[in-house]
């Protein structure tokens, strides 16, 4: 006789994310796929257009990513010359992540394709609830949770 989990599937909330989180991941990475982008790498340089360049840290809490996943994603870009990746120079322990002119006008030229798919989100789940949704995520950030804590 196999074990059945003291709770059902729909009051898992990790299962619950998982499943929305995959469903539009895979969503917007279609939506990406003609400038050559998926939904994360889309972030990721979203992110160094807005800011400048990061260190990887810092780039790793702003997108809630842990370090090392976060070099394994920058490793494409890097390879196509969309960002670089270079030690700090006021530490040298440091890598500093920045965006290059190629990878500004690939992300400008993702841009529209994002907004599409956003757009279409937005009229089918609707505008206040997208927001609603975005706030509940945003609050989960803020649990107490350190998943990635060394």
């Amino acid at each position: 006789m196999t074990a059945t989990p003291a709770t059902g599937d729909a009051q898992c909330n990790n299962l619950a994310l998982r499943k929305a989180a995959r469903y539009l991941g895979a969503t917007y990475d279609m939506a990406l796929a003609p400038v050559g982008l998926r939904g994360t790498q889309f972030s990721i340089l979203q992110k160094l257009a807005a800011r400048g360049e990061m260190t990887i840290s810092n780039l790793a809490e702003t997108i809630a990513m842990d370090r090392t996943t976060l070099a394994s994603n920058l490793k494409p870009l890097a390879r196509e010359g969309l960002v670089t990746v270079e030690p700090s120079k006021s530490d040298r322990r440091a890598r500093v992540v920045d965006l290059t002119a190629d990878g500004q006008s690939r992300m400008k030229a993702a841009l529209p394709l994002w907004r599409e798919v956003q757009s279409r989100f937005e009229e089918s789940f609707g505008g206040a609830e997208a927001a609603r949704l975005r706030a509940a995520l945003g609050a989960v950030l803020q649990t107490g949770f350190e998943p990635w804590a060394e």
